[in-house]
């Protein structure tokens, strides 16, 4: 399992600390029991366990979240084949920033 003092990344995401949740970041709502940090259009996400964290995010952002950590928790990506180490979280709040990919179109989340 990997741990981090200030940031990390896991597959598709960069996790940063911050001193501070934006005022207008709403929560987001998590499903069976875990908020989801980057989707996964085959279904292996990248969560957390509801009970320890809370989603939240902007009304306009896109490439970014904020994670509110209560107690120590597990971000785990969700694939039995090919997996990203389990990232270790201590309590705080975080900004999740996805990675993006350029198309002529302009930019996108990245996929896996």
């Amino acid at each position: 399992m990997q741990t981090f003092k200030s940031q990390a990344a896991q597959g598709d995401f960069l996790i940063t600390r911050v001193a501070a949740l934006p005022k207008r970041a709403e929560p987001v709502y998590e499903k069976d029991g875990v908020a989801i940090l980057a989707h996964s259009e085959t279904g292996h996400h990248h969560v957390i366990d509801a009970k320890a964290a809370t989603l939240y995010r902007l009304p306009e952002a896109i490439y970014e979240a904020f994670l509110v950590v209560e107690k120590a928790a597990v971000i785990e990506h969700r694939r039995t084949w090919d997996t990203h180490e389990a990232l270790k979280v201590d309590p705080g709040i975080y900004r999740i920033n996805r990675q993006r990919e350029y198309v002529p179109e302009g930019y996108r989340l990245a996929s896996d």
